[in-house]
């Protein structure tokens, strides 16, 4: 098996795993913030799940668009029974909120590099057909 079939695999898998603990646990679906070291209390109650493979789902998880927006506004931690865990530090509400200005940022920049790149692809084609009308003129 190559390595990009692997990676594809664990991908799919971890994303199985975590669409998995968001039915089971709401804390999970409500996109709360987690309390720090929730993998143990994972691991507790799944030990059939490969530790990998949950932290990969707890890493795609926790860098969510929405879990960081939920972070960034929180001021608590939950544990996997919806209990209340740690404080959300101001340091980890400011990185939520540094993180979602840099993804933000990145993908205007990319919208914006895809918008030019379309346009002068269009003033490309209307060139050519400029010249192709010239030419077949005479």
């Amino acid at each position: 098996m190559s390595e990009t079939t692997i990676s594809e695999n664990t991908v799919a898998t971890a994303r199985s795993v975590l669409k998995e603990l968001q039915k089971d646990f709401p804390v999970i679906r409500d996109c709360l913030p987690l309390a720090i070291g929730i993998d143990k209390q994972l691991i507790a109650q799944r030990p059939e799940i490969s530790r990998k493979l949950l932290r990969s789902a707890l890493a795609a998880h926790t860098q969510s668009l929405r879990y960081l927006k939920e972070l960034q506004n929180a001021s608590v931690r939950f544990n996997l029974d919806g209990s209340n865990a740690d404080p959300v530090s101001d340091e980890q509400r400011a990185l939520a909120a540094k993180t979602l200005r840099e993804r933000f940022k990145k993908r205007a920049e990319q919208r914006k590099a895809q918008e030019a790149a379309e346009k002068a692809e269009r003033e490309r084609a209307a060139k050519l057909n400029q010249l192709a009308e010239k030419f077949s003129r005479n």
